[in-house]
């Protein structure tokens, strides 16, 4: 099975709101600019990093495997990651109501940086969560 086929069909496990990705979304993010996979026995992460900012795009954990550290230990791949492309912050939206994904990004030190108001639809917005990756310099 191609790379882009066994991400979307794990994609597709993993949501229906919002709806999953197609191998087509998945192989134009890979071909583009600045983006990258996080690739995991159980799961895998997309991420972009251009002009200092990076962004988590996508977080998928086979549902069968969650709880057990995959996605915190792709969350911590992603911010080395990024932080090797010079990203300095990072930023991501999650449903409002994916208080598990919320929870884990919190756990590891994402801050809610603001709201876009349904995101997901009429009844779902998005939280917007940003990641410190380096401090800034200090001037003198």
């Amino acid at each position: 099975m191609k790379t882009v086929d066994r991400l979307a069909a794990l994609h597709a496990r993993c949501f229906t709101t919002p709806r999953p990705w197609s191998a087509a979304e998945f192989m134009g993010l890979l071909d583009s600019r600045g983006c990258f996979l996080l690739d995991d026995d159980h799961g895998f992460l997309l991420g972009r990093a251009i002009a200092g900012e990076a962004e988590l795009l996508t977080l998928a954990v086979d549902p069968e495997a969650r709880r057990m550290g995959a996605g915190r230990r792709l969350v911590a791949r992603f911010a080395s990651t990024a932080q090797a492309m010079d990203a300095d912050d990072a930023f991501l939206e999650v449903a409002s109501n994916n208080l598990a994904a919320r929870a884990l990004y919190s756990g590891t030190g994402w801050v809610e940086a603001g709201i876009r108001p349904h995101y997901y639809g009429p009844r779902t917005n998005a939280i917007v969560m940003r990641l410190t990756l380096r401090a800034a310099q200090k001037g003198g």
